[in-house]
């Protein structure tokens, strides 16, 4: 990785003088690994143990490069595994480094876990990659990726598939020839929303219902689906419209609004959030791991980031 103005080691897997400005830093997942085991849990009581043996080969490998090195090894399902940026922070702040001073152009993240799809029998047959995971962090935080073949061998890159690419779900701010996504046609009714977590529910209520007077009903919120009856019936029971802001997966849920709607003589509508499921899982996991999201998927770096 090169740092402008820093020390720096060649990117050719040979060892150079530490005046080159490159910097080598590794990012390793190590799930295997526990650090403070829950005493409560029925898994393998040998995760900690694990970890002096990994310690052990790391010194060795590093004491074999004899260069400069740093390494990285997430142990948990957080915001520190790969693809996830959070080891590529973590690595910043140790280095007190701003994103301006490392020259994303000329850096280089090199890994095994690309995507890569399984070549057919014959000479070149190679197998497909248990992950995309590398391929997806260099997309992340912005270098370029290379796999270990095509750093230190030089072979052409070989065709690779994500099993979600977030950029073929493109997102703008930019509204579609003003078009209005929604509108209040009754004096009071309810909104009843369908769809996976992650679908667009709430975003969709902050921004187009909420400006109508909408009140919006959420079980996140209220913690149970009795709290969410009783505070939309007082609600309409004061004249109020309202949202129902929840999954509304099942049949017999839906009916129960149904019935409410037809207890207080309001017309009920719904909402079908047909937002693609890898799409929902993508956005709910951006939405669990980015600090700044609260409530919606709102966050431009939470919806282009791979999970």
């Amino acid at each position: 990785m090169p740092i402008r103005q820093r020390s720096r080691l060649r990117p050719n897997g040979r060892r150079s003088p530490h005046s080159i400005w490159y910097r080598v830093v590794i990012f390793t997942n190590q799930g295997g690994l526990t650090l403070h085991p829950d005493p409560k849990s029925k898994g393998p009581k040998s995760a900690k143990n694990r970890v002096p043996g990994f310690k052990q080969k790391c010194s060795a490998v590093l004491s074999q490069l004899d260069i400069p090195l740093t390494l990285y090894a997430a142990t948990g399902k957080d915001i520190y595994r790969k693809p996830r940026p959070g080891m590529w922070t973590e690595m910043k702040e140790d280095y007190d480094l701003s994103e301006s001073e490392i020259d994303h152009e000329n850096s280089v993240f090199v890994g095994d876990a690309g995507g890569r799809i399984a070549e057919p029998k014959g000479p070149g047959a190679a197998g497909k990659d248990f992950s995309c995971s590398d391929r997806n962090l260099a997309h992340n935080i912005n270098i370029k990726y290379q796999t270990p073949e095509e750093f230190f061998l030089g072979e052409k890159p070989r065709d690779f598939a994500r099993d979600f690419d977030v950029a073929n779900f493109p997102y703008t701010d930019e509204e579609k020839d003003n078009e209005a996504w929604a509108t209040k046609s009754n004096d009071q009714d309810i909104v009843l929303f369908v769809g996976f977590p992650g679908a667009g529910k709430s975003t969709f209520y902050w921004k187009y219902l909420e400006p109508l007077n909408y009140e919006r009903v959420n079980q996140d919120t209220l913690k149970s689906k009795d709290k969410c009856f009783k505070t939309a019936a007082d609600l309409l029971g004061k004249g109020e419209s309202i949202v129902v802001d929840n999954t509304n997966a099942d049949v017999d849920t839906r009916s129960q609004w149904i019935a409410l709607a037809r207890k207080h003589k309001v017309p009920i509508r719904c909402f079908w959030f047909q937002t693609p499921l890898q799409l929902c899982e993508h956005n709910a996991a951006a939405r669990a791991l980015n600090e700044k999201v609260h409530g919606d998927i709102s966050a431009h770096g939470a919806r282009r980031m791979h999970c």
